[in-house]
């Protein structure tokens, strides 16, 4: 962290106001821990020293949490906005739908607390550019964690659910049912056999591969854009086939099943920072987007005119809905491996890998100069023998025949 944090927790609790004061005791070296009662204190304190991070509680004496985190919002739109609630019921998750970043409900454990902020804290430090981190921070569509992924995390995490509920539960959305078999049977997983139901396809490629379906699908599917210069339908094809081969890269190396888990699900997700930029910010991305040329790829073309790139924007995303380090690092560093120092295969070198030789065997795809391998990177990890191979690797998942 760049510099300590400073947190403001509301609550009028006594308790928990003096549980949240030990364990910020224990973090005093990363973060400044500022307390309140109320709403109407914490825009006080606010006003004095505006805060970092904020965490409410939504049921307060005369001014709610949700009121008080909608004054934050459009008074501080960079703060990061938590709301702690031990209600769980739909309309009051409704209530915070556009004005909370990240919904934690009670009980909590400390420690899982803890690791909220320090993942949000490295989060945000990704915007160094000020005036963008206000822009994001304000988007009102900012999307929360898919619902369907939600439910699916709560089955898996369930000792007495079976890999037949997982099935059950992608059955009942039609549309998502349909989407996942469609790609189970596409050339990407060069099946041999013919899956005909999200059971037989939970059995067949495991919880976590279809974890990332799912998560990929409602994320495509949610965050609907227009664009003459960049297309859905092309986006989505391009973000598998990167899962893929970043997945089917990391067993080529043998590394531990997690690792591979992460370097697909990243893939995936490696330009949802493509779409909520476009979504929200439509016409400044155009402008990113009409920029491009023989010359100029977007990702540079993004800096010179957003001041930070799509890969930044959705880590910062990936990261407030709680998903692994790795998977967020990789959508962050996939255009800057130079800047990622990591002496071991990770998932950001997997994604870099797989989308630069996704855009070099198909470079119709790419919008303006297509990115370049990182030789230099490759060769401190003695890699550099086996492009050939990734480069196969690549070229059978688009051209199975």
């Amino acid at each position: 962290m760049s510099y300590k944090k400073r947190v403001l927790f509301v609550d009028d609790d006594p308790d928990h106001l003096l549980g949240m004061k030990q364990l910020f005791h224990s973090m005093r070296e990363l973060f400044t821990m500022e307390v309140a009662s109320s709403g109407t204190e914490a825009l006080e304190v606010m006003a004095e020293h505006p805060c970092d991070i904020i965490i409410s509680d939504m049921q307060l004496p005369g001014m709610d949490g949700v009121k008080l985190l909608t004054t934050i919002k459009e008074q501080y739109p960079s703060t990061i906005r938590l709301m702690l609630t031990g209600q769980t019921d739909d309309e009051s998750v409704l209530r915070t739908v556009g004005i909370v970043h990240q919904f934690l409900t009670k009980p909590y454990e400390p420690a899982n607390l803890k690791g909220v902020l320090l993942r949000v804290s490295v989060l945000h430090n990704l915007l160094i550019d000020e005036q963008l981190k206000s822009i994001i921070s304000s988007i009102d569509s900012l999307p929360s964690l898919p619902e369907t992924y939600v439910k699916l995390q709560e089955i898996i995490n369930d000792p007495d659910s079976s890999i037949s509920d997982v099935g059950v539960l992608i059955e009942k959305d039609l549309a998502m049912s349909a989407k996942i078999l469609q790609l189970v049977n596409s050339a990407f997983f060069g099946l041999y056999k013919h899956i005909d139901s999200p059971s037989h396809a939970v059995n067949l490629l495991g919880l976590d591969t279809i974890k990332a379906l799912v998560l990929g699908v409602e994320v495509f599917s949610k965050l609907q854009m227009k664009s003459e210069l960049l297309s859905m339908d092309a986006l989505f094809s391009h973000s598998m086939l990167v899962g893929t081969v970043a997945h089917k890269i990391a067993m080529e190396l043998n590394v531990e099943k997690q690792v591979a888990d992460d370097c697909f699900i990243a893939g995936i997700l490696h330009d949802v920072g493509k779409l909520l930029l476009l979504v929200n910010m439509p016409e400044v991305y155009e402008q990113a987007l009409a920029a491009v040329g023989p010359e100029l790829n977007l990702h540079d073309a993004e800096k010179q005119i957003l001041h930070v790139d799509h890969g930044v924007v959705g880590a910062y995303l990936i990261g407030l809905w709680g998903l692994p380090g790795p998977v967020v690092e990789a959508i962050c560093f996939h255009h800057r491996l130079g800047e990622y120092r990591e002496d071991v295969f990770s998932p950001t070198l997997a994604v870099h890998l797989a989308d630069v030789l996704s855009h070099e065997l198909e470079p119709g795809q790419c919008v303006g100069a297509p990115p370049v391998i990182n030789e230099e990177v490759i060769a401190t990890l003695g890699l550099t023998g086996k492009m050939d191979t990734f480069r196969s690797i690549a070229k059978a998942v688009i051209d199975p025949s």
